[in-house]
């Protein structure tokens, strides 16, 4: 299983500039790779997609935080950076749940045709 979520979170990085399709088709791939039936493709996909949200959220508060450094405001900057980080999390909660689709489905297909 955790071989299907680092490649569905992998995805997830690359197929992130699509909005809704990027994280299905993680949490997809993520399914199909780790197998075992809907339930457990569910769970990969859901893996991958949380996994997938918090990383990108903590690159952007890290950005955004050294931006507010670099503006000679470095607390500012860390205030700024950490809440747009927690919204970004909670914003992109959409990514695992869309991942458990994605999963869901794919796990059901590599789970009927074993």
């Amino acid at each position: 299983m955790l071989l299907g979520v680092v490649i569905g979170f992998v995805a997830m990085i690359v197929l992130s500039p699509l909005p809704i399709l990027g994280p299905i088709l993680a949490g997809f791939v993520a399914g199909v790779i780790c197998g075992g039936g809907a339930v457990k493709g569910l769970k990969a996909g859901f893996l991958a997609g949380i996994l997938g949200a918090l990383i990108i959220a903590f690159f952007v508060a890290i950005g955004v935080g050294f931006m507010g450094a670099i503006a000679c405001r470095p607390i500012m900057g860390t205030i700024l950076g950490g809440s747009i980080g927690f919204v970004i999390v909670l914003g992109s909660l959409y990514q695992g749940i869309l991942g458990l689709v994605g999963g869901a489905v794919g796990g059901a297909i590599r789970g009927s045709q074993s």
